[in-house]
């Protein structure tokens, strides 16, 4: 049983003038953008999401976003991070995509099984002690993925930044049965 769902192919061998290709993971897929380049047909459109919505989410390797919500290219804005938590940099982001590139609906989306849900903000202080310097972010662990989705909501509904704030929408992804499961946001 394979441990990642698409592996792409090793790198032919460097032709003279070629660019490096030592086999590691980032030549592998340099070169599979090299073959997908090859078929690649400018779709002619721009970057506002034809469906007007934005999705935030995690960034785990078992969330396969288009396929489990049915999106093409073009559909949506995909703003992704360390258990789809809703930061300061996400407003950022939503609220380019709303006030510049016109999405309405806002879907948010963690998932069972995250990573920070064995995290604490003690791993903040474990990184200054090796680096000798703190960082700036919180963690933003969690022990509860529905009062955190909650927590997201809020945090979107709430900001003075995005004017569309009607249509927010939070769910809990099962990775393993692939569904949504959707969050009251009253609790």
């Amino acid at each position: 049983m394979s441990t990642s769902a698409h592996l792409p192919a090793a790198p032919a061998p460097a032709s003279a003038g070629a660019a490096r290709t030592d086999g590691t993971v980032t030549d592998r897929l340099v070169d599979a953008n090299r073959r997908y380049a090859e078929n690649f047909g400018d779709p002619g459109m721009d970057a506002r999401p034809v469906l007007r919505v934005a999705v935030v989410a995690c960034m785990d390797a078992r969330l396969d976003l288009h396929d489990a919500l049915g999106l093409e290219l073009g559909d949506c804005h995909t703003i992704r991070n360390a258990g789809g938590v809703v930061t300061d940099d996400v407003i950022r982001s939503l609220t380019i995509s709303q006030r510049a590139l016109r999405t309405r609906s806002v879907v948010l989306i963690h998932h069972t099984g995250c990573g920070l849900e064995a995290l604490t903000e003690d791993f903040r202080h474990e990184l200054e002690m090796e680096v000798g310097q703190r960082p700036a972010w919180a963690v933003e662990s969690f022990r509860d993925v529905d009062q955190d989705v909650r927590q997201s909501m809020r945090r979107v509904r709430t900001s003075p930044f995005l004017p569309h704030t009607d249509d927010v929408r939070g769910f809990v992804f099962d990775v393993s049965t692939g569904l949504l499961r959707e969050i009251d946001p009253a609790g």
